[in-house]
């Protein structure tokens, strides 16, 4: 990641003077973006993508109250308060280490994952992979502060809790998940139907959930390739919103080093449960037919999926690059899917 120029770090800034959502609940989704567009190298476009990105966002949303130590957990899912929230936070991190902050604040979280979509903890990930791998500037803990707080404002618990008991694979068990009644609607409409579809726990709890900290985190590897490798065949059934089955588990892989290992288990458990209920939610009853990414190098799926200029398909391809980096022989499938977000989703440009 070419972070000499502070491109990162001066785009963060601007975008901590928005909020963290638009259009009454659309996430903002320009911090994990230019996250993704530096790390691959493509620091020159990002002022340009960020003028034109930023024209749709909001303005910071006012305070309510302030909250401390003593009545957080009376704000715990309350959007109204996400600037309350991101000033304690920003508070928190001031005052100590972020990765204690993080660790206190995820078993917390962690079960509110089906959030807006599961997009906070998408953007705590992002922020925790530059801090983690690029250095902890002033605002990378800020941006971490904010993507914690937003998560918290957004807390929603899921209304069927699973708890995986099965040897089956995850690609196994994606294939297996019976599909909700009413498909494609809001996330919300369409969580609300998990517990009333026939089989759909049964199918969920078949999936093998190790409780070994490095088992689990190979698991919630193979979540995510899994994931990635179902978008390139069932994506257009909500291209926008079956992306986040795989992104939502890589942002958790992604935070995994910066957590103590006895929250590495659960985190599988939560990221899996997000997964396969976006999976029935938002996959298309049949696939597409096959589409190959030819002699595409993975830095060329990237660049063209910074022309194309949609976030989703950038945070998209950029999990496709994670997932293809894994295998010593690249993979081929995980980059068509970052080529099918390509042509199921329209470029703003």
């Amino acid at each position: 990641m070419d972070t000499t120029s502070g491109t990162l770090d001066e785009a963060l800034e601007r975008l901590h003077t928005t909020g963290p959502e638009f259009h009454g609940f659309l996430s903002n989704h320009g911090p994990m973006a230019v996250e993704a567009l530096v790390r691959h190298g493509q620091a020159g476009t990002v002022h340009r993508w960020l003028d034109a990105y930023a024209a749709k966002l909001e303005d910071v949303p006012s305070p309510q109250s302030p909250l401390d130590d003593t009545n957080w957990q009376e704000a715990l899912g309350d959007t109204r308060r996400v600037t309350d929230w991101t000033s304690y936070l920003t508070r928190q991190v001031a005052e100590r280490p972020w990765r204690e902050v993080l660790a206190e604040w995820w078993p917390r979280l962690l079960p509110g994952i089906a959030g807006a979509a599961t997009h906070p903890v998408i953007r705590v990930g992002h922020a925790v992979r530059v801090l983690l791998e690029e250095g902890e500037e002033a605002p990378r803990i800020a941006e971490l502060a904010h993507a914690i707080g937003y998560w918290a404002a957004r807390h929603t618990t899921l209304p069927v809790t699973v708890r995986p008991t099965g040897t089956a694979s995850p690609a196994d068990v994606l294939a297996a998940l019976p599909r909700v009644a009413e498909p494609f609607v809001l996330p919300l409409d369409g969580l609300a139907q998990l517990p009333g579809t026939d089989g759909w726990l049964t199918a969920a709890e078949a999936i093998n959930a190790p409780q070994d900290p490095d088992a689990a985190r190979d698991q919630l590897a193979a979540v995510v390739r899994a994931a990635t490798h179902r978008y390139a065949d069932y994506g257009h059934g909500s291209p926008v919103l079956l992306i986040h089955a795989a992104t939502a588990p890589n942002a958790i892989l992604r935070t995994l080093p910066a957590l103590p290992r006895t929250l590495w288990a659960p985190s599988l458990g939560a990221a899996w449960a997000a997964t396969a209920a976006l999976t029935s939610v938002y996959s298309a009853a049949e696939p597409l037919p096959p589409l190959g990414a030819g002699t595409l190098t993975p830095e060329e799926v990237f660049a063209r999926a910074t022309a194309h200029g949609d976030e989703h398909v950038i945070k998209l391809t950029d999990t496709a690059l994670d997932v293809a980096s894994w295998a010593p022989a690249g993979d081929d499938r995980a980059l068509t899917a970052g080529l099918r977000a390509l042509e199921l989703i329209e470029s703003p440009a």
